[in-house]
């Protein structure tokens, strides 16, 4: 019996500075295809992204939720993995990918987060969010999140939101069965710690959750998290 085949959907947006280190992991994977969504880059995104022999669309509207869906519709494999483009997934991923969503009950999973830098305060922010992975079993985008096409389709795919798309995906995942972290992390880039600062973008991400929770617009809240950024 041959092995569930995976897709891995990158959405991008002039990720031309780490897009590569990304790809370079998934080059000769057996059974897993790489699908670069790309939001109108003007860096050499997409001519890198060809380089490596991922199947690259370009969609006509920026936004992660829209990309990925875009994706999906391009995607031919019996499980769906959405990669952030400045996150690169640990040895043997395809194994535990579909290790994890063969135990009985499981619908999605999602990887403990690493973040890649040396700021004082991200090994307890790290800690943080695995615990909060597991035992509240909220993991984000960052994360990797994995599920079945079949799961996705049923769901109706992403919500289509600015922001939050990603945390929304999940909560209607966890009405349907257990969500798996797996132990072993993907090392995600630690720019946006680097460039705010370890408090105010932990600040920053739980004002933007919050808000949300209490019914802030979307499109306000991702140009909120926009400025914030700058």
């Amino acid at each position: 019996m041959n092995a569930p085949t995976i897709s891995i959907i990158l959405p991008v947006l002039n990720e031309a500075a780490v897009i590569e280190a990304s790809l370079n992991q998934l080059q000769d994977v057996p059974a897993v295809e790489v699908i670069v969504v790309d939001g109108g880059s003007q860096d050499d995104t997409v001519a890198i992204a060809q380089s490596f022999g991922a199947k690259v669309l370009t969609t006509a509207a920026v936004g992660r939720a829209y990309q990925m869906n875009a994706g999906v519709c391009a995607a031919s494999g019996d499980i769906l993995l959405f990669l952030h483009a400045d996150t690169r997934l640990p040895a043997e991923f395809d194994r535990l990918v579909r290790q994890a969503l063969q135990t009985p009950g499981t619908v999605a999973g999602a990887f403990e987060l690493k973040i890649d830098a040396n700021l004082r305060g991200l090994r307890l922010l790290e800690k943080l969010v695995n615990w909060r992975s597991h035992f509240l079993s909220l993991p984000y985008g960052d994360q990797a999140i994995f599920l079945k096409a079949t799961t996705f389709q049923d769901l109706g795919g992403f919500p289509n939101l600015p922001i939050m798309e990603d945390f929304e995906l999940i909560r209607h995942l966890k009405h349907q069965g257990r969500i798996a972290i797996i132990s072993t992390p993907v090392l995600t880039s630690g720019r946006r710690w680097q460039k705010l600062g370890v408090l105010k973008t932990t600040l920053i991400n739980q004002l933007i959750i919050a808000s949300y929770l209490l019914g802030i617009s979307p499109t306000k809240l991702r140009r909120w998290y926009s400025a914030a950024g700058k």
